[in-house]
């Protein structure tokens, strides 16, 4: 089973850190073949739920308190490792995320810069569509927040 750890920039262990870059390179520079650049600066603002199976860094993202990121508290660089899946950990991953975020910054509602192509998934978890298709990195993207 996944487990969930919910830590600050300066309380990652250099191990730690090392398995977060390396994963969101894996899935978001290599797999979806999109060079950008993913250290952006705003890891030190950001609060980071990291997903544990086995001791191995399998599941991430990354949240911001309101008027950090967006207007509202928001969700990001969701990514869960390819080979897991077919576990279905992204619902558990994007429910912990939520519930870091009302905990942590006690709000609801929350915005996400979605791939398109994973509507029908952040729909399924209560977020709505807020916006056109946009390009972020040439990858097709929608605003979608969820109250």
């Amino acid at each position: 089973m996944i487990s969930f750890k919910i830590k600050r920039f300066n309380e990652f262990s250099l191990s730690e850190l090392y398995s977060v870059l390396k994963l969101r390179a894996e899935v978001f520079v290599v797999e979806q073949n999109c060079v950008y650049q993913d250290i952006d600066g705003k890891d030190e603002k950001a609060i980071h739920v990291i997903g544990y199976f086995n001791d191995e860094v399998v599941a991430y993202t990354r949240i911001f308190n309101k008027k950090d990121y967006f207007e509202e508290a928001s969700i990001g660089r969701v990514v869960v490792a390819e080979k897991y899946r077919d576990q279905k950990w992204g619902y558990d991953l994007m429910k912990a995320s939520i519930q870091a975020v009302e905990d942590i910054f006690g709000e609801k509602e929350i915005t996400i810069s979605a791939q398109q192509y994973l509507t029908k998934f952040y729909n399924s978890l209560g977020f709505v569509q807020t916006s056109e298709m946009y390009l972020e990195d040439d990858i097709p993207h929608l605003q979608m927040k969820i109250s």
